[in-house]
């Protein structure tokens, strides 16, 4: 064994969340850090996924990594996320025969869309240049024997034909699915979600706007840019629903990224397996695709089974972490791979820079529990209420809330360097548990109000055009990104504001359901029905509604909302006739029509 060496800092895998880690520690203190990583290239030679990033990772590439110039050098910047879906009775063949939701305002924050390869080629450029910082690539066959006690970590792998030693304070797992060190200490676990994906890389632009019989001047005039504005959709992480899946449309710089995530109980994942099939399923699905994608280049292609899983532990007072991938997967639906790997690197380097061992042991179980409680937080929206995105209001009702509390409880402290900051955590942790049991009701509710929908409503066949942030409580939800530079004392009275606001939220989209159920708009400003709404014991049940609202149908005192509860209306209007099932009575149908 050649010379051991003795490393601050020894990570496990060359991608983006060891890169960034990396980075991260080398530009806020003088560790000596060594990568490892089992390819010989890094990037490597295919294609990597996962190109989408929010504003949680938007923000910690561009700002706390300092990457911004690359960023808008190389990748292009992502406006939003928009929602696509087909209208009954159209053919489909033409991207102005789909519904659309969407936030039109280009966020606060700036987001990005990643081409992976050429990212984690800079960040490794970058990390090279210091000298604490130490790469070898080919690694392989790894060995870690972690201390028990406060000596350091053992490690060492082979290089170059020899076996390499090296010691360390702490060793933090970015192996990726590999999963090394949550297979070493058992830390795997499975969560309720079941989902495949199917994707590939194409050459060229999809500009799918351009999918369409108009004429370049009708395209520029549409009427319908009246609501969704003049920004060129394809700069969005575009997604293409329907029950239990979606497509995406990602643009990258010179090609375009497209895959298929879905449940894997509602789609055979046969009918996705090569990238031929791929295509003639997404042009069936949507035929506007038919027009462009079987004539495209195909550059590269992969597939995942089963992506999803949980994870024991992801940090220990025994200086040990695990990141990205390597811990943690939830759903790509809403991007928030690049999320977990900038909350976990920032918890994770904290506790590096944290040199008194009693402050660690306080701070890491903390730090567990976030880590645990944001991921948990995800689960129901993936887990539960996936079959949602196959209605646009189901969704819509779904996507404001897990924004609005994405904006408030994710984003905010993020920009604020709350999440390492004790006296916060605490006070945060205790508000953000009062949500849980709303949010998992929440996704019970909608998704059994969606099985509902398909039986006894019939589809809309006009095309619908929907901002998310008409709902006025995801506005001031997105307003709290200009609350920077905040106490810890600021911090907690934003997040008691939010909360309210949240609340509220929640009972509204409730209340606005059960005024669809009963045929009757008047239901959502009906004011006992409404205030008798127990956020932490509502469910959807039919029956259960109708009679409710039958005791208070002929009240006349009025909920008074904050916000114009008449803005999800365009979806009353567009809902269609009830297949089965009667108003309440003779008086309520009277009202109702």
């Amino acid at each position: 064994m050649r010379q051991k060496n003795y490393y601050d800092v020894v990570i496990v895998g060359a991608g983006l969340a060891g890169l960034s880690l990396a980075r991260q520690l080398l530009l806020n203190s003088d560790k000596k850090i060594l990568l490892l990583e089992r390819r010989a290239a890094v990037p490597p030679v295919h294609q990597k996924v996962g190109e989408s990033c929010v504003q949680v990772s938007g923000y910690y590439f561009s700002k706390v990594l300092d990457l911004e110039e690359h960023l808008l050098r190389e990748h292009f910047v992502k406006y939003n996320l928009r929602f696509y879906w087909k209208t009954a009775g159209r053919e489909n063949r033409s991207f102005e025969d789909y519904s659309q939701s969407y936030v039109r305002a280009m966020s606060n924050i700036p987001t990005y869309q990643l081409n992976r390869n050429k990212i984690e080629a800079e960040l490794l450029r970058l990390n090279l240049e210091s000298e604490n910082f130490c790469f070898r690539a080919p690694a392989t066959q790894l060995r870690v024997a972690l201390s028990r006690d406060e000596r350091p970590h053992e490690v060492s792998f082979v290089s170059d034909g020899s076996r390499v030693g090296a010691s360390a304070d702490w060793v933090v797992d970015t192996s990726g699915r590999i999963k090394f060190l949550a297979s070493k200490l058992s830390l795997r676990k499975q969560n309720p979600i079941r989902h495949g994906t199917a994707f590939l890389w194409v050459e060229g632009l999809v500009n799918f706007e351009k999918l369409t019989d108009l004429s370049p001047r009708e395209l520029r005039l549409n009427p319908d840019r009246s609501s969704t504005g003049h920004l060129p959709f394809w700069l969005a992480t575009n997604h293409f629903c329907g029950e239990g899946f979606w497509f995406w449309v990602i643009p990258l710089q010179g090609i375009t990224s497209l895959g298929l995530v879905y449940d894997n109980t509602l789609i055979d994942r046969e009918s996705v397996s090569t990238p031929r099939k791929l295509i003639e399923w997404v042009c069936r699905e949507f035929p506007l695709f038919a027009r462009d994608l079987p004539s495209r280049k195909i550059l590269d292609h992969s597939a995942i089974k089963d992506f999803s899983y949980d994870c024991a532990q992801t940090i220990s007072a025994s200086r040990w972490a695990l990141s990205g991938e390597a811990g943690r997967f939830t759903d790509p639906l809403y991007s928030p791979g690049g999320d977990l790997i900038s909350l976990h690197n920032t918890l994770i380097t904290d506790a590096i820079l944290t040199n008194d061992a009693g402050e660690l042991s306080l701070r890491v179980p903390l730090y567990e529990r976030l880590m645990k409680s944001l991921y948990d937080a995800y689960v129901p929206s993936y887990g539960t209420s996936y079959d949602v995105l196959g209605d646009q209001e189901a969704m819509t009702l779904k996507y404001t809330w897990e924004l609005s509390v994405y904006f408030s409880f994710y984003v905010f402290p993020f920009i604020n360097d709350l999440f390492t900051d004790r006296r916060f955590l605490v006070s945060y942790l205790s508000k953000f548990s009062r949500l849980g049991p709303v949010n998992r009701n929440l996704h019970d509710f909608l998704s059994a109000y969606y099985q509902w929908k398909k039986l006894n409503r019939v589809r809309a066949r006009d095309r619908i055009f929907n901002d998310f942030t008409d709902v006025a409580p995801l506005r001031r939800a997105e307003s709290t990104f200009y609350r920077v530079g905040v106490t810890v004392e600021e911090a907690k009275q934003v997040l008691d504001a939010q909360l309210e606001n949240l609340k509220e939220l929640a009972r509204f989209i409730v209340a606005h359901v059960y005024s669809v159920v009963c045929g009757d708009e008047r239901a959502v400003t009906n004011r006992p029905l409404v205030e008798g709404i127990d956020l932490y014991s509502f469910r959807f049940d039919v029956e259960e509604v109708r009679e409710r609202y039958a005791r208070h149908a002929r009240a006349e005192e009025r909920f008074e909302w904050t916000f114009d509860p008449s803005v999800l209306d365009p979806f009353r209007v567009n809902a269609g006739a009830a297949r089965s099932g009667e108003p309440l009575d003779e008086d309520v149908a009277m009202r109702a029509s």
